[in-house]
């Protein structure tokens, strides 16, 4: 793999510098090279070059909007057996005394989007521009250009005009497909059929513009740049919900109090959010339920019998 590395980098030194890191699915490794230090992420799956691929475009649209720290990616290469994905060495810290700031950050860059689309159809009307013209990169629809994984499940990205059809079949479907297939359960597949009806009535009198998500954002996946404020990172993006990414962080603990005011005070909580952050938890739990096994059958059987109430 060194050599591999050593090539495709362009680079004479490649010295391990004792920092590793990686959780479940993926290992992690810090080396010094000629250019700096990079870290790099190790999958041997052969589903490894999608998810990889899926994360680097994911880092590079975060990248983009300048408002969230992520390390910068560099290259997914591929090797005899799996891919690796290389991207800038970041030190960090727990999130903690930056929780706030991270708050104002998450939704700035959920509002990036919609700022963009203000500016297209301000600029429209007095100047007749588009938005290429206008160097505006403006989304007007929910998916995103590549499959992204959760996990190491890819994701259905495909572009669709509404969010509840993408939410509904692309997400929480895709994942009950999976468990039918897996497991045939029966219970699951009753409450499906009765919880597809009502999910239009959580979305009623809800104006939802594509916004630029994280996908994955649990508290593992958050840190601090030491003394240089919040990090994201292992983004499984597409374009959806802004409340979407607050579904898993509510899951799992790990943000404050204040992560949550400075967030709302810039995007303020809409009529049904309960009911909505509730269903997009059920998608994490059906997520894990498919990575896992049977110990998150519960939690998802719950959310759903809640639902149908």
């Amino acid at each position: 793999m060194e050599t591999k590395l050593k090539q495709e980098l362009g680079t004479s030194l490649l010295k391990p510098t004792g920092h590793s890191g990686g959780g479940w699915i993926s290992e992690g490794q810090s080396y010094d090279t000629d250019s700096g230090r990079v870290f790099v992420k190790i999958n041997h799956k052969s589903e490894a070059k999608l998810m990889f691929d899926g994360e680097m475009a994911s880092l590079e649209a975060i990248l983009k909007t300048s408002i969230i720290k992520v390390p910068k990616p560099v290259k997914v290469i591929e090797l005899d057996r799996g891919c690796v994905l290389v991207m800038e060495h970041l030190d960090m810290e727990g999130l903690s005394k930056h929780s706030r700031h991270f708050g104002e950050q998450l939704a700035d860059m959920h509002l990036y989007n919609k700022r963009q689309l203000e500016k297209l159809h301000k600029d429209q009307q007095t100047v007749g521009s588009g938005a290429e013209q206008l160097g505006l990169d403006a989304v007007v629809k929910f998916g995103f250009d590549v499959p992204t994984c959760c996990g190491y499940l890819p994701q259905v990205n495909d572009w669709q005009e509404d969010w509840v059809t993408f939410f509904t079949r692309q997400r929480l479907e895709h994942q009950l497909d999976l468990i039918e297939k897996s497991y045939g359960d029966k219970e699951s597949r009753e409450l499906w059929a009765k919880l597809q009806l009502k999910i239009p009535q959580f979305f009623k009198d809800v104006k939802i513009v594509p916004a630029l998500i994280h996908g994955d954002l649990w508290s593992g996946n958050v840190a601090a740049e030491y003394d240089n404020g919040p990090v994201i990172f292992d983004p499984a993006s597409f374009y959806g919900h802004s409340e979407y990414d607050l579904g898993i962080a509510g899951m799992f603990g790990g943000f404050g109090n204040s992560f949550y005011s400075a967030y709302h005070e810039k995007i303020p909580k809409a009529p049904g959010f309960a009911q909505r952050n509730q269903l997009y938890q059920l998608f994490h739990y059906l997520n894990q339920w498919n990575h896992f096994g049977g110990d998150y059958r519960g939690s998802s059987i719950r959310i759903m019998k809640d639902l149908v109430k």
